[in-house]
């Protein structure tokens, strides 16, 4: 490729926190502005989360009265869940916020020449004009954030005042001098909390003089400046005397900041290099600002852009957690719906990608989150129904994994498949890799272990039900919001118990697990022709809606495919023709495009992807928002695209191998290097209009079922042998 695909670049500042350049190591994130005169670096960590009493916060104890709110809902009163609630009113998880901003002033000067760029395969963003120059990253090696700046006067602070910071936080500072520089700290204290974090910046001159400037430093006639950040959160005080020797341990007697990059980029581009793609866009376009790329949204070259773009903020968001709402980033205290993991839709679709597009960097972090709040998952298993194994929240701060987050509104508490669909990119990558992560294992079993105690109501054919049953975060045009067996509810259920029982081939609870999958009822069809989102009889579909949960048996199980079950899969396409976007929500479009893509139709995915290229969804940063026009910050489209090109592109299951299943006619040649299949294969797949060729590397030896326009046929792969597919026009 030619142009700046692998990063994106500006010719001025960024004069919104939105549109600042972004880089991370999944522990620490940082925006950064690129002003000459007066920069702005806005430090997040993941560990950052304002104490709200969430903290505390435990799940309602409800056990005891489940019995009685089955006994309504399966009776027809379709009211009666509103009422299975403790009384407590609606309480946000601990909100996501930003530590602090450093800032970087210097006397007005000229800024002739300005451009500011973010590199993709290394993370650095770099500013600079005629006599200033700023490179900025977050280094996975060090954990540090590292500042190299080249200015004739500089002025240091480190500076709290973000928009949204509580007027109460308890804030103190000092600075001493520390190797020929000065070592700034910035201490922070929630209100009426114990809790508190502490950030540490080293400036370290090369030559030149340091003054103390209260609250910061001035470096004058210095050749460079090096800046090493560390945030901690903690609790009480903390001595920070480690730590800032820690900081003074990462320099080198010379090139302090070629040592730390070198020692950053083989781990950072080893991962981000791993999978390309190429629609064969116009080299002029390719060049352009990413603020001009964004106005052609017809154009190829951005949707290579922000392929590249999402792939590289995913695996930045990722290392300690996955990434929240605002993936790594906010430069507000503000953050919408608590800058939370969002676990009914958002995170599951911004993490779709981490499988076939080779980060295993981000599955190891979703694994993180899960397996550091199983014991939670627990209690609210206990608490709400009674039984052993798990139930996963809808909404989690990272902290902590009790379900209290819920309203007469948003029954969250009441929604069972979160565990399942949470678990299941977990699946992808096993199959992935070909080997069986223990912990995925067992925590599979206790899901499996929560449906042997739950489903023991049973309908008048003898089929086990779910009730209360919970489809995010709709409700039925004529019943509340928890009624009976949503669709979501039953796949998951299926899903959980038989993957649970492949996991656990050799044992008793193997075939105890099948044999209730088996006593699942079937989805429903319908007047409209349609899957209907809840197969309980008499239930009504609402269509003009945000979510698709009840497609889930399509996107992201195998359950429903034009290929094993192609009258499901008739059905779910009309239940797809007859959604609605509601709000127009960038993870609606994106949902709407990874189910489309699994149905093979391409003009579908096409359109989901005009709604969000052309709804004006992303910054100059190229990290996107929920809504149209910018509107809200959110990493949902930024971070899900990458899985929508993929899937129209190459599907897998552990015994098949789509591809090019939904390829929209704008997109008629292309490459798509590196991706990863659950038949454990590396694909090199390259499209013109009149050809097509694979490259298919298998690293384990099986047959599997090839699908292409041309029908299916037997492909059998053999560890280590590469196979070269030419096919004809497709």
């Amino acid at each position: 490729m030619t142009g700046p695909v692998h990063g994106t670049w500006e010719s001025a500042p960024a004069t919104r926190w939105e549109d600042a350049f972004l880089s991370g190591n999944g522990r620490y994130g940082v925006m950064v502005f690129g002003d000459p005169n007066a920069d702005r670096v806005i430090v997040n960590h993941h560990t950052l989360v304002r104490p709200n009493g969430g903290e505390h916060a435990r799940p309602p104890a409800l056990a005891a009265e489940l019995p009685s709110l089955q006994e309504k809902l399966l009776a027809g009163d379709v009211t009666a869940a509103e009422r299975f609630t403790d009384g407590r009113e609606l309480q946000w998880v601990q909100p996501f916020h930003p530590a602090f901003q450093i800032r970087l002033s210097r006397s007005a000067a000229g800024t002739s020449g300005y451009r500011r760029s973010v590199d993709f395969t290394t993370g650095v963003t770099h500013a600079h004009c005629a006599d200033w120059s700023s490179k900025v990253f977050v280094s996975r090696a060090d954990d540090v954030v590292v500042q190299y700046v080249e200015a004739a006067d500089l002025v240091v602070t480190l500076d709290h005042r973000l928009p949204g910071a509580p007027a109460a936080l308890v804030v103190g500072q000092s600075i001493v001098r520390a190797c020929d520089g000065a070592l700034l700290t910035l201490r922070v204290r929630y209100p009426d909390s114990d809790r508190a974090y502490t950030g540490m910046t080293l400036i370290v001159p090369t030559g030149g003089r340091t003054a103390l400037v209260p609250p910061g430093a001035r470096v004058t006639g210095a050749a460079s400046v090096l800046l090493l950040t560390r945030v901690v959160r903690h609790t009480g005080e903390l001595d920070t005397t480690a730590h800032a020797d820690a900081l003074r341990d990462l320099l080198t007697d010379s090139g302090a900041y070629a040592h730390l990059l070198d020692r950053h980029t083989p781990l950072h581009r080893a991962a981000y290099a791993r999978v390309t793609l190429d629609l064969s866009a116009d080299p002029a376009e390719r060049a352009l600002p990413g603020s001009e790329l964004l106005s052609r949204p017809k154009s190829p070259a951005l949707l290579e852009r922000l392929f590249a773009a999402g792939r590289y903020h995913l695996l930045s968001a990722s290392g300690m957690l996955p990434p929240r709402l605002t993936g790594l980033w906010t430069g507000d205290w503000n953050t919408a719906w608590s800058g939370a993991f969002t676990t009914d839709a958002n995170l599951n679709l911004q993490t779709a990608s981490a499988a076939s597009a080779a980060l295993p960097e981000v599955t190891e972090a979703h694994a993180t989150l899960i397996h550091g709040q199983v014991a939670h998952w627990r209690d609210n298993a206990r608490a709400i129904f009674g039984t052993r194994g798990v139930v996963a929240p809808a909404h989690t701060d990272g902290e902590s994994g009790h379900i209290y987050h819920f309203s007469r509104e948003y029954p969250l508490h009441l929604w069972t498949a979160g565990a399942d669909w949470l678990l299941k990119p977990l699946v992808d990558h096993d199959e992935t890799r070909g080997d069986r992560d223990p912990r995925t294992a067992a925590a599979l079993a206790e899901v499996a272990r929560f449906y042997e105690d739950f489903l023991t109501r049973t309908d008048e054919n003898g089929h086990v039900v779910v009730v209360p049953s919970y489809s995010p975060e709709n409700r039925p045009a004529n019943a509340s919001w928890d009624t009976i067996n949503a669709a979501m509810d039953l796949s998951a259920a299926r899903h959980a118990l038989l993957t649970a029982a492949r996991y656990h081939p050799d044992t008793p609870d193997a075939d105890r697990w099948r044999a209730l999958a088996d006593r699942l009822p079937p989805h429903r069809i319908n007047e409209d022709g349609a899957l209907a989102e809840w197969a309980w009889p008499g239930l009504a579909d609402s269509y003009d809606h945000r979510h698709l949960s009840h497609l889930y048996g399509v996107w992201p199980l195998d359950e429903i495919t034009p290929y094993d079950t192609p009258d499901l899969a008739a059905a779910a396409h009309r239940a797809l023709e007859l959604r609605g976007a509601e709000n127009d929500s960038a993870h609606g479009h994106l949902h709407h495009a990874l189910i489309a893509a699994r149905l093979r139709d391409g003009d579908r995915v096409a359109h989901a992807l005009d709604q969000v290229l052309g709804g004006d969804f992303f910054h100059a940063s190229l990290m996107s928002a929920h809504y149209p026009n910018r509107h809200v910050y959110n990493a949902d489209a930024a971070h899900s695209l990458p899985a929508v090109l993929i899937e129209m592109l190459v599907q897998s299951t552990p015994d098949r191998l789509v591809l090019l299943p939904a390829l929209p006619a704008a997109y008629p040649q292309g490459e798509l290097r590196g991706i990863r299949t659950r038949c454990g294969a590396e694909v090199d797949l390259t499209w013109t209009p009149h050809s097509t060729t694979a490259v298919i590397r298998p690293t384990r030896t099986h047959r599997v079922e090839l699908r292409t326009s041309s029908g299916a046929e037997p492909l059998d792969l053999v560890a280590g042998e590469d196979h070269v597919l030419r096919l004809g026009a497709w």
